[in-house]
């Protein structure tokens, strides 16, 4: 009996324990303090000690930020955007990662390669010739611009490429040829099913990686109708005397889809790390 404790309560799963517990709070705490400062005045944003405990400003400060920016209509423009970004990236990605994993042609490690090589280049470099096309298309302040460029995901290939290769044997591919299945019927009918755990954990990082990018949307979108919800929350941001609750009430309201996507997916993603440690 005594070993049998000695076992559960080992001093590895003590240290273990108190690291996961030391980083879901330092994890969590950054939204916690986010949350009390959406319900709170502005002067409690810079004072000390600082506060830790809610206040009772939530609405107000949230009534605010309506009277300031069209915040629904932002949300919704954003919810589109990534919406889509995030479909036609996870059906490109698939269908690429599929022919990378599964297909032989010419040129195809070339082609693979540089695909990921446009992983380290930065974006802003590619800035001005991106916002020229979109220009010269005529797709400014149109949500269409802001996320044609998304939709080419070089991580994403990269991630199918793996997982297929992985999870798809080569016989299964080749029997469903024998039987007449085209190359299409076989992604449908067989991949699709299998890759289910990566498409959900691709889904996740590209929509959350667009909800919070900033850069292109400010850049292209200039109408306020057209605003992304990152858009609209920095022209919150305009004077000297910045409203610090009404700021993060604003944040807070947009941090909860996020949330609610993760807790939608997040068995699926969980099935797609345990997956990979069972192999």
């Amino acid at each position: 009996m005594k070993e049998t404790v000695k076992k559960r309560f080992s001093i590895g799963k003590i240290l273990m324990y108190t690291f996961l517990i030391i980083a879901s709070f330092i994890s969590i705490f950054p939204f916690y303090w986010m949350f009390v400062m959406a319900t709170r005045p502005s002067a409690a944003y810079n004072s000390i000690p600082p506060t830790m405990t809610p206040g009772d400003r939530l609405v107000e400060n949230f009534l605010a930020v309506l009277d300031k920016i069209p915040f629904f209509g932002a949300m919704w423009n954003t919810l589109v955007l990534c919406a889509v970004v995030t479909l036609v990236v996870l059906f490109i990605s698939s269908l690429a990662g599929f022919a990378f994993a599964k297909f032989k042609f010419p040129g195809k490690n070339i082609l693979f390669i540089s695909i990921l090589l446009t992983m380290i280049i930065p974006p802003q470099l590619g800035l001005i010739p991106q916002y020229y096309l979109v220009a010269k298309f005529g797709l400014l302040d149109t949500l269409f611009g802001a996320m044609i460029i998304f939709f080419l995901n070089p991580l994403g290939i990269f991630l199918m490429r793996q997982y297929i290769g992985q999870s798809v044997s080569d016989e299964l591919v080749e029997a469903a040829k024998l039987d007449g299945c085209s190359n299409f019927r076989i992604f449908r009918s067989i991949v699709l099913p299998i890759i289910l755990p990566a498409f959900a954990t691709l889904g996740i990082i590209v929509f959350t990686a667009t909800w919070g990018e900033f850069l292109w949307q400010f850049t292209v979108l200039r109408d306020p109708e057209s605003y992304t919800i990152q858009v609209a929350l920095s022209s919150l941001n305009t004077t000297n005397n910045v409203d610090f609750g009404m700021m993060l009430s604003g944040v807070f309201w947009a941090t909860i889809p996020l949330v609610v996507v993760f807790l939608m997916f997040n068995k699926l993603f969980i099935s797609s790390i345990t997956e990979g440690s069972i192999k």
